[in-house]
């Protein structure tokens, strides 16, 4: 009997064993944290080839929503200034293809030199837009003007023929990433307080059109710079106002996370760039 026992708790333990290393794999709870905690990487999606105009966009804001130039998307659908475009119109967001090589006129398919009749049609050429007067980097307007209009602050830095200003009063909450969808700064701060043009130029956008952005203005410095403030609670310019450095254009809102801050960009040939690399030393 005994014997017979001592056989039946060493099968018990066997079966134990290979139950144990049958059973799949479950992390620990630390190790589960760990990897729950890890940032997820955000896919930015390429432009499609096509978009059709919305009420409330603008040349500047369509092309501000995919990352391009705007000269190009103007260049691409032959847009001339002042890029007047309708909701409804469908943009092509790609280089149109190359157009066919023409034919040479010298000789026609007879063999015989006539060019009335053997020159085929001229493809039509996309031409540049004529590009508009650049607004002055640096406001030229008096000196009781200047004082008049609040600022942000009294430093400036000069980059790309631009006088840069901080946008708003506040610490540096969020650092500009490569990798982000939205590739700016936020600059934290109090609900209300004062947004001001970080550089002189024209209000091309002003709206709540581009997701993720909320009440947005971009304003354009040059054919090359742009510089887009999102989340505001309160718009305070139009599009196609000119602004001088450090006027008040906005109140600050809250993010998507619901804190108090101003997401602040700067575009360059459509391109993101870091503002902290234009913006005067803090």
């Amino acid at each position: 009997m005994a014997l017979v026992g001592a056989r039946s708790a060493v099968a018990l333990v066997v079966a134990v064993l290979l139950l144990t290393a049958c059973a799949p794999w479950q992390p620990g709870p630390e190790r589960s944290r760990q990897h729950e905690s890890r940032p997820e990487k955000r896919v930015v999606a390429s432009p499609p080839a096509f978009h059709q105009v919305r009420r409330g966009d603008t040349l500047y804001s369509i092309a501000f929503r995919y990352g391009l130039d705007w000269r190009k998307v103007a260049r691409w659908n032959s847009i001339q200034a002042p890029y007047t475009i309708r909701p409804g119109q469908e943009l092509r967001m790609t280089a149109p293809p190359d157009p066919p090589p023409r034919q040479s006129a010298s000789t026609s398919p007879s063999g015989s030199s006539n060019p009335s009749r053997s020159r085929s049609p001229e493809p039509v050429s996309v031409s540049e837009p004529t590009p508009e007067t650049p607004p002055q980097s640096t406001p030229d307007t008096p000196a009781a003007s200047r004082a008049a209009a609040p600022s942000a602050s009294d430093k400036t830095r000069t980059v790309a023929g631009v006088a840069w200003q901080w946008p708003t009063q506040g610490r540096l909450a969020r650092s500009f990433d490569p990798s982000d969808t939205r590739k700016g700064i936020g600059v934290a701060g109090k609900e209300g307080q004062d947004v001001f043009a970080a550089g002189a130029g024209q209000v091309v956008y002003s709206g709540t059109a581009l997701i993720g952005y909320g009440e947005l203005i971009i304003i354009k410095h040059s054919d090359k710079l742009l510089s887009a403030y999102g989340h505001n609670r309160r718009r305070m310019v139009g599009e196609g106002d000119r602004v001088q450095r450090g006027q008040k254009i906005a109140e600050m809102g809250r993010d998507d996370r619901q804190e108090e801050m101003l997401h602040f960009e700067i575009r360059r040939d459509g391109e993101p760039v870091n503002p902290l690399d234009y913006l005067p030393r803090r």
